[in-house]
């Protein structure tokens, strides 16, 4: 009841003196989430389904951060503490305990699947780390829940590659002693463990890049780095851990928000910058950085900024490939003169093994230029795999791409499924509308492009593919970075080279194009003069994709070889409207009166009339049955 009437205190008149993280999480909780400082809130653990959904999600992470836990738990699993590695969204996704107090940490919620939101928990390690960012202890009655005040939680942020929040990492203990100071060195541990996995997942997210190590100390240069990028051969910067990026962050004076990190997906300024902007070398000039030159020398300094010791990583080769040589590129077949020489770029970047975007309006023929350049590669006899992410459903689109071993869900196949990436092994993965990508996707996909390996949905064991990928597009992948819907570090990693494809109104070689695809009908059909510039003069909103069903349409109405401007789609040559008939003249109608011996009715029907129309033309016009004469 005393912790009760300190919460009603404090957000009526901030009551007693508490750490800021604190007392900012107390107002949250009475002011924006509603939550009553009376009312019970015992454990939330989500089912062992929905717990996977998160741990796959988080896959890359968990295992790339499993041996961190494990050693820290080794540190503090004497002094009573439990370990979670919680997701940005605050279930724990992996955890370490005592097996012989399982009853009593399940209860306070120390468990794999526990959901520690700070809206649902109201202030705790997890949650308000989420909320705010920032590393911080939770002790005893700072805690707002009455259920959790006996316990003592301390957690950091675990920051991706691309500046977003990926994971908490907290120890807890179900008691501690009463002084908050007895933490300190539970907060130290605990932060310096969250920048290790952080260095740890970026190098394993870009072994095929160059990684920079920067350290104020000549020391620890080539031990331990305090801050670390991942820079691409083009100097572009693709990743970074949390305190590199703090240092961009002032480069570039743009002071970190913490509600910013409330935004999961949100991309941060520094990715796709090149090198030379911020610091004093370019990527040229990271040979002199490797460990082959002494410590003393490597010097790299901001751009009118401090000075670092630096350690240059070179990129991991690729794997060596078995199998033929490659042939030489052979760019696509295509006519218009302004296309050849970009089919052929695309060509040899492709038989180089760059990923490639080719955006462009929709039905521009994007897959059909995918389609000629796998065949045109040393992979024309390998899988081309085509893979609509549009279409896809987004509950069904991980398991579609990835696959997944049996039982690895409620409902999957007794023998597991491979995965669309997998089934390109050795060929072409080709990503058609990779904007409509979901985001948990997204992340998985990077993995995959970054290491050339796939987890199926309930492995743990990855499995090496050898992929050509080329991702097509008919919208702003910019502008959707920008409102957090794609992730930047996966364009960069999609568009290692970019194409766009003119529109079919702007091709000038719309006479060859309708040529060729009329070449492999049945009975090569050949257009009119009349129908050909029906064709010229159409908009084609539709592109490629509307000239096809066009001529399909065509060629199922022409009688014979020829196409004519009749045989063509309403949508191109609409119908005339119908004439407008004449008035009938004396002489048209008493000739027709004349032919039907004045029969009304039958004149009626010849001239499509009524009765009455007939006979009140013959009354305007004068016309008088000579039955009816005298």
């Amino acid at each position: 009841m005393a912790h009760i009437d300190e919460l009603v205190r404090a957000a009526s008149d901030g009551g007693p003196e508490r750490d800021p993280l604190i007392s900012q999480s107390w107002q949250r909780c009475m002011a924006e989430y509603r939550l009553d400082p009376a009312a019970p809130r015992r454990a939330y653990i989500h089912t062992q389904a929905r717990l996977r959904e998160h741990r796959d999600a988080l896959d890359d992470l968990i295992r790339v951060a499993r041996f961190g836990v494990e050693a820290l738990y080794r540190q503090v699993s004497g002094l009573g503490y439990v370990l979670i590695l919680a997701d940005a969204r605050g279930v724990a996704v992996d955890f370490i305990g005592d097996s012989r107090r399982d009853g009593d940490l399940r209860r306070a919620g120390l468990y794999r699947g526990s959901d520690w939101n700070e809206h649902l928990a109201g202030t705790c390690a997890v949650g308000t780390c989420i909320a705010t960012g920032e590393a911080l202890s939770v002790h005893l009655d700072d805690h707002f829940a009455g259920d959790h005040i006996g316990l003592t939680c301390t957690a950091a942020p675990v920051y991706a590659a691309d500046g977003t929040l990926a994971a908490v990492l907290d120890i807890s203990a179900l008691q501690a002693p009463a002084p908050k100071a007895s933490q300190h060195l539970a907060l130290q541990l605990v932060t310096s463990f969250a920048h290790r996995i952080e260095t740890a997942s970026l190098h394993n997210g870009f072994r095929r890049e160059w990684i920079l190590h920067l350290s104020r100390s000549p020391e620890f240069a080539d031990i331990e780095p305090e801050l670390a990028l991942a820079v691409d051969a083009g100097g572009r910067i693709l990743g970074f851990n949390s305190r590199a990026r703090a240092l961009i962050d002032r480069a570039l004076h743009k002071p970190r928000r913490p509600t910013d990190l409330r935004h999961a997906g949100l991309a941060h300024a520094g990715l796709g910058l090149r090198l030379d902007a911020l610091f004093e070398a370019s990527v040229e000039d990271l040979p002199r950085y490797t460990r082959a030159v002494p410590v003393e020398r490597r010097v790299l300094s901001l751009r009118g900024g401090e000075r670092f010791y630096a350690l240059a990583l070179e990129p991991a080769a690729p794997p060596a490939r078995a199998g033929r040589p490659a042939a030489p590129p052979r760019p696509p077949a295509l006519a218009d003169p302004t296309l050849a020489p970009m089919a052929g770029r695309a060509a040899r970047l492709f038989a180089a093994g760059v990923s490639l975007l080719v955006d462009g309006e929709t039905g521009t023929g994007k897959e059909f230029f995918a389609r000629a350049l796998h065949r045109g590669s040393d992979r024309a006899d390998k899988p081309f795999v085509a893979v609509n992410c549009a279409a896809l459903p987004e509950s069904l689109i991980e398991s579609e791409l990835f696959g997944f071993e049996p039982g690895a869900f409620t409902g999957a196949a007794a023998k597991g499924k491979t995965g669309l990436v997998q089934g390109a092994d050795g060929g072409t993965l080709f990503l058609d509308e990779i904007g409509d990508m979901p985001l948990p996707a997204q992340t998985r996909l990077l993995r995959v492009l970054a290491e050339r390996e796939v987890t199926a949905l309930g492995a743990t064991v990855p499995r090496p593919v050898d992929l050509r990928v080329i991702a097509a597009t008919h919208r702003d992948l910019a502008a959707l970075v920008r409102e957090g819907r794609f992730r930047e570090d996966l364009l960069y990693r999609l568009a290692g080279a970019r194409f766009t494809l003119p529109p079919l109104r702007e091709r000038t070689d719309f006479a060859a194009l309708v040529g060729r695809l009329l070449a492999g009908r049945p009975g090569s059909p050949r257009l009119t003069e009349a129908a050909m510039a029906a064709l010229a003069r159409h908009a084609w909103p539709g592109n490629v994709r509307e000239l096809v069903s066009a001529l399909d349409y065509a060629c199922a109405l022409a009688d014979a070889s020829e196409i004519g401007v009749s045989d063509l789609p309403p949508t191109i040559v609409p119908a005339a409207p119908a004439p407008v008939p004449a008035p009938e003249g004396d002489e048209a109608l008493a000739a027709a009166l004349r032919r039907r011996a004045w029969n009304v009715s039958a004149v009626a029907r010849d001239l499509g009339l009524d009765r009455s129309t007939v006979h009140r033309r013959m009354r305007r016009l004068g016309l008088v049955s000579p039955n009816h004469a005298g």
